[in-house]
């Protein structure tokens, strides 16, 4: 069991010390990738919580955690949709939705969501190291593999729905390869998951683009030059998700 412990606190120091990183570097602006960066640290650390609920500390983190996310997340999305409006000639809607983004940054590095996720981290650790000295921690390994097989299960029972919601298949299809990731040597997925999971979560992850886009067009204006793309995108998006799901399904769960 202090193996295990051994692991996720050096998992936690590692997402601390790469979420500092990407602090320094939105608060200095020296990169565009900066927020993504930090995203895809909260996306680690929430993966890594999740089978961990129920443990001291972990509730108060994943508060912290969500908060950041919440903070994030629509300045991404835009980050996003501006990268694609230059890839696409429409420079004028993409610096539109661009002209705040240094504003932003720094309101992330200095805000109180990053400050109260560093301070419910910082102190994580120590919370985890008492949890085993209490004998909190017995059972833990197999709690963790349960918590992960039950993942995986729901996600199978969802491919299986005719009228399946591309929605909350992409969060499944997100949440079972991210906790995947924070647990390798747990995880018990088949040979070809990760990569029939990749393909699946890229797959909806553009229809997810093309249908927030076309929502956001129906009130802005300067997006309208863009929808009939943006049909026709979504629609090869959806042919190509429902092919990567049914390998998906046929590959890993013995359809």
């Amino acid at each position: 069991m202090s193996a295990l412990v051994d692991r996720l606190v050096a998992q936690i120091l590692s997402l601390e010390v790469s979420l500092l990183a990407c602090q320094a570097r939105l608060a200095a602006a020296t990169d565009a990738e900066a927020l993504h960066d930090l995203r895809i640290s909260v996306r680690r650390l929430r993966s890594l919580l999740r089978p961990l609920r129920g443990l001291p500390g972990v509730e108060q983190l994943e508060a912290a955690v969500s908060e950041v996310g919440r903070l994030t997340t629509p300045i991404r999305d835009r980050e996003v949709l501006a990268a694609y409006l230059h890839q696409h000639g429409q420079h004028a809607a993409a610096e539109h939705r661009t002209a705040q983004l240094l504003d932003e940054y720094s309101a992330v590095a200095a805000g109180p969501e990053l400050a109260q996720l560093f301070l419910v981290l910082d102190a994580f650790p120590r919370f985890l190291r008492a949890s085993g000295r209490e004998g909190l921690l017995r059972g833990l390994r197999g709690r963790i593999e349960k918590r992960l097989a039950k993942q995986w299960k729901t996600l199978g029972k969802a491919l299986l729905d005719p009228a399946h919601d591309r929605h909350r298949l992409r969060l499944l299809i997100k949440r079972v390869r991210y906790a995947a990731d924070a647990y390798p040597e747990l995880d018990r997925l088949p040979a070809k998951a990760m990569r029939r999971l990749k393909a699946a979560q890229g797959a909806l992850g553009d229809w997810h683009d093309c249908w927030q886009w076309l929502a956001q067009a129906e009130q802005q204006v300067d997006l309208r030059p863009c929808v009939a793309l943006w049909r026709r995108t979504m629609l090869k998006a959806e042919a190509r998700a429902d092919q990567v799901l049914d390998q998906l399904h046929r590959d890993c769960f013995g359809r």
